[in-house]
């Protein structure tokens, strides 16, 4: 029988909450005071009543051997240390908020996700095998990183219509530089793209839910997954990344800030 996973996603506004077949997550306020014990407490009560087998959290920090491997920037202390099968009374696993939502928004071939939100969440799936990836704090420009240039410090410092062009080329480059035949943007930010880019699909909360059900799900064998039909890659030349020598009225020049 198909397991019932409940689907935790912290995240530094809010804990969205859910389940197969619920329409809308329950969302619990979240923010630099909250630890996961008061996490694990708060979710305890609002899913009060539901029948599951197991939880998939979704952490906005890096994973490691199925625990956070470091403290978030944006929430209370303790994410580390803390035992969160015992809190919660039920198998759990751990995975990137990111990467969940990439594992959800999968549809075949080799997809790069990309989550818009306070910083720069990354991820790729090639041939259903999910990878987490650390792109945030990579050098981009001027002695800043990607995550400063497309997060949100970069949207307030820019505006949006130069943030919505740096998004672009942040796209292109990674796109050239990953070989992905597919990408797809999430998180909050999306919302303020002035245009997408080339190519380019936008995720759904919802697809956070998904990833976290795929998690479990034993009888995909991701590493024999056949990549989509729908997905596969074009027999063409992939074009070289940006340059920054393009002038300003060419597709992928750089935006000057």
């Amino acid at each position: 029988m198909r397991k019932r996973i409940l689907v935790v996603d912290v995240g530094g506004n809010n804990v969205k909450v859910s389940m197969a077949g619920r329409k809308e997550p329950l969302k619990i306020p979240s923010g630099s005071k909250l630890t996961p014990a008061r996490m694990a407490a708060e979710v305890g009560k609002k899913a009060a009543g539901w029948k599951y087998d197991a939880v998939t959290i979704g952490y906005p920090g890096s994973i490691k051997d199925g625990h956070p491997a470091n403290e978030p920037h944006n929430l209370g202390r303790g994410w580390v240390r803390f035992d969160y099968g015992k809190a919660f009374k039920k198998p759990v696993r751990m995975v990137n908020d990111a990467a969940m939502q990439a594992l959800g928004s999968y549809e075949g071939g080799r997809m790069l996700f990309l989550g818009l939100g306070t910083g720069l969440g990354s991820a790729l799936v090639a041939a259903g095998v999910l990878m987490p990836l650390e792109l945030a704090h990579l050098p981009y420009r001027k002695g800043r990183t990607y995550e400063d240039y497309v997060g949100e410090r970069g949207l307030k410092r820019m505006g949006t219509a130069k943030w919505t062009r740096h998004v672009a080329r942040v796209v292109a480059l990674l796109k050239h530089a990953l070989q992905a035949d597919d990408v797809v943007l999430g998180g909050g930010q999306t919302r303020r793209l002035k245009a997408l880019p080339p190519g380019v699909r936008l995720g759904s909360n919802t697809n956070a839910v998904t990833g976290g059900l795929r998690l479990w799900d034993e009888e995909r064998h991701p590493q024999r997954r056949r990549p989509a039909a729908s997905r596969a890659p074009k027999q063409e030349a992939e074009p070289s990344p940006p340059s920054d020598e393009a002038s300003s009225g060419e597709p992928g020049a750089p935006p000057t800030d």
